[in-house]
């Protein structure tokens, strides 16, 4: 069995995540194993555009759409970026809200790599 990569959890992502329903933790969880151990749950899909170093986890739960962000392009870790509950019930499009969390957080995740 390969050794899975570290986890780094930027902001608040950590607690978010903490908050979500049991069910929706499982699912979350699973696809970060998965990821730490080097391959992509069918859950998890890449995203575009300037985000395309970014994993998006959909886990869709009876109370809602729970939503996690990571990057296993920088250096050896896994840095958890963003985890949320979607509100809108139309559309599958992330909120620029979220968007602009998750690049200033990839942008920390680069420094760390970094050293700095």
């Amino acid at each position: 069995m390969p050794e899975r990569k570290r986890l780094a959890w930027l902001g608040t992502s950590a607690a978010d995540i903490a908050d979500f329903p049991v069910e929706a933790k499982l699912k979350l969880g699973t696809a970060l194993r998965v990821a730490q151990e080097g391959g992509r749950h069918t859950s998890a899909k890449l995203m575009k555009g300037p985000f395309r170093e970014v994993t998006e986890v959909v886990a869709p739960c009876d109370d809602g759409t729970y939503r996690l962000m990571y990057t296993t392009k920088i250096g050896e870790v896994i840095y958890v970026l963003h985890a949320f509950k979607k509100k809108a019930h139309a559309g599958i499009s992330t909120p620029k809200q979220d968007l602009a969390l998750v690049e200033s957080r990839l942008q920390v995740a680069k420094e760390l790599a970094r050293g700095h």
